[in-house]
């Protein structure tokens, strides 16, 4: 795994083996920044990297200069890698060890983007658990994009503030739109 773009442009990441992750792929990733690129100005943006896992997303966010961004993860392991690999580089990630629905009933902050990449396997109504509550909360700020990671498998498509899906052999990437 590499970082793609920005200040860290290729730098490699050395994920532990036992890490229980399945990362984003470099094709889905780069696919991914030639969206949002054209949508927002990096700089500017507070991210929120939801079932971070490795910190893939969060790390490319960063290198490419966002003002802040959070990782949230429960898996201690993943934790320590994501602290471990910011501090390192000098990233302005903030890491939470937390349930994502416990995370997301209770924080007070909001955000100019949320990504979210839980486990493929997650039942389609937890998936819809983490649209509902990002919007009944109102944790994206105007002109906000959440964006979940899911596979071909599952369709996110009926909630109201669905926009677009993008698919890349099979990790589809659902946005959603608080206008």
């Amino acid at each position: 795994m590499r970082i793609i773009s920005g200040k860290y442009k290729g730098r490699r990441l050395n994920i532990p083996k036992k890490l229980p992750v399945r990362p984003t792929t470099d094709m889905a990733k780069e696919a991914l920044f030639n969206i949002l690129i054209h949508r927002y100005d990096f700089p500017n943006l507070s991210v929120l990297d939801l079932y971070s896992g490795t910190g893939n997303i969060a790390y490319e966010f960063c290198s490419r200069g966002v003002q802040n961004a959070l990782a949230v993860d429960k898996e201690f392991r993943c934790v320590k890698f994501i602290e471990h690999t910011a501090s390192e580089f000098e990233m302005p990630l903030d890491v939470v060890k937390s349930d994502v629905f416990s995370f997301l009933e209770r924080s007070p902050q909001t955000f100019d983007i949320i990504f979210a990449d839980p486990p493929y396997a997650m039942p389609s109504i937890e998936f819809e658990k983490v649209v509902r509550l990002i919007f009944e909360r109102k944790l994206l700020n105007s002109n906000g994009l959440l964006v979940i990671e899911h596979s071909k498998h599952t369709d996110l498509s009926d909630h109201e503030n669905f926009d677009d899906v993008k698919t890349y052999g099979g990790n589809c990437f659902s946005f959603f739109r608080w206008d």
